[in-house]
């Protein structure tokens, strides 16, 4: 028989890791809560009209297709088969996809359920996503995502917020060496403009890998997308500009005088820094990045990135506005947005990489009634009822077994690590059995 397998890019987690991972849960959902999120879920597919058209052309071939229920070939164009162009023929065969993030589901949330919304809507969301991604280190076919949006609001004070809970999050989860990367869309504009006609998503996304693929990679993307070398030397001039938030701000006012998309993003970032002093929070950790792309297309005003400092994965946080969203489901009902996510997934291993969970984090039950027959046990189930009444993890070894072997239990539990001679056959002793011990 065939041992079974996993599929590429999925992964299982067990109690230990599971542990780690509800401490990174419950950190983010408390803070979310704190600023006034509520919570949300939305169904893991959804049409593939709602999914395609949001991500850029890239996304959409990310996207996972659902195949039709029964004969999903019956109704299928014949012709649309024989040219085995799988654009056509995945009208045919497929309706539904897995959803590729959280952001697109929310904003369809919202337009269907319009009436009943309070607005602004502030929103928070837990859930799986999925990416026919080619796998890799913090780069996963199946990953969580922890979201929070504003939509019905075009105030500032939401991006300043963003950045807030993103320093409180990671002071929480003990990361203190990481960078929020912060820049506008219209500045990426204006590079646009730059480059006389040039397609500007198609920059976007050419810029967005620069930390992957490299400066000359990019530039040779962009020539083979019709970009002129002289208007490419002139981009990458400002790209590469370096110097502090202020400086480079200084830098692109001048470069971009002329230029009211330019205009526009320098004022608004610069007033989103402003109302991070109002707050009283400083601007530590938060650089001006002008090369910051974000590749997904419906992004339109602020883009943030944050990266832990160190450690060999790459982006933990993203987001950013969209202005025009909502309106692609209903062009009558355009509401601006804006909100950010973070990569469960990658945040586990670069805390792991740093060795930042808390022991704490990874012990369920803190206490185990041991027994030695039928009266200790049957007592033992009193004591554990007061110890949960009273709100202490707790358990009772259910079998009737030697002493021996319940320590063993228990040692098997706990990282926790004591010289114990007198037990013999194990070194590892939860420290709780040491009060039961000279009980």
């Amino acid at each position: 028989m065939e041992k079974p397998t996993l599929p590429k890019g999925t992964r299982d987690f067990g109690p230990a890791q599971m542990a780690k991972r509800q401490f990174i849960f419950n950190n983010i959902r408390s803070v979310f809560q704190k600023y006034g999120f509520q919570p949300l879920e939305t169904p893991a597919m959804e049409n593939l009209s709602t999914l395609t058209g949001k991500y850029g052309e890239e996304g959409d071939q990310l996207l996972f297709k659902i195949l039709n229920s029964g004969d999903f070939l019956k109704d299928a164009d014949k012709t649309n088969l024989e040219t085995g162009n799988w654009k056509l023929v995945t009208g045919d065969i497929s309706e539904k996809g897995l959803r590729y993030d959280l952001t697109v589901p929310f904003a369809r949330y919202v337009v269907m359920n319009r009436h009943e919304i309070t607005f602004p809507f502030k929103r928070y969301q837990i859930q799986p996503v999925w990416r026919a991604d080619r796998p890799q280190k913090g780069r996963y076919r199946e990953f969580y995502q922890c979201d929070a949006d504003v939509v019905g609001t075009d105030s500032l004070i939401c991006e300043a917020e963003i950045i807030l809970m993103i320093k409180e999050v990671f002071k929480g989860l003990g990361i203190q060496d990481y960078t929020i990367k912060i820049n506008h869309r219209a500045i990426l504009s204006s590079l646009a403009e730059i480059c006389q006609g040039g397609n500007e998503t198609s920059l976007f996304v050419a810029i967005d890998k620069l930390d992957k693929i490299g400066e000359e990679k990019v530039k040779e993307e962009l020539r083979n997308r019709g970009f002129a070398d002289a208007n490419l030397t002139e981009v990458f001039e400002i790209l590469n500009f370096k110097g502090t938030t202020i400086e480079k701000i200084e830098f692109i006012t001048k470069k971009f005088a002329n230029s009211e998309a330019g205009k526009k993003g320098i004022n608004d970032l610069t007033q989103v820094l402003q109302i991070l002093k109002d707050f009283n929070a400083t601007e530590e950790h938060v650089e001006f990045d002008i090369a910051l792309a974000r590749g997904l297309s419906y992004y339109t005003g602020c883009i943030f990135e944050v990266k832990i400092n160190n450690v060999a994965i790459g982006s933990v946080s993203g987001g950013g506005r969209y202005d025009n969203l909502t309106g692609v489901f209903d062009p009558n009902d355009k509401k601006s947005g804006v909100g950010f996510s973070f990569g469960v997934d990658r945040l586990y291993d670069a805390m792991e990489e740093l060795n930042l969970f808390p022991q704490e984090a990874q012990i369920s039950s803190k206490v185990l009634i041991a027994h030695f027959d039928a009266d200790s046990k049957k007592y033992g189930l009193r004591i554990l009822q007061q110890l949960r009444a009273q709100g202490i993890a707790s358990e009772i070894y259910p079998d009737a077994v030697k002493i021996q072997k319940q320590l063993d239990y228990a040692n098997k539990k706990t990282d926790s690590v004591c010289n114990c001679n007198r037990f013999g056959r194990s070194e590892k002793r939860s420290p709780y059995l040491k009060e039961y011990e000279n009980r």
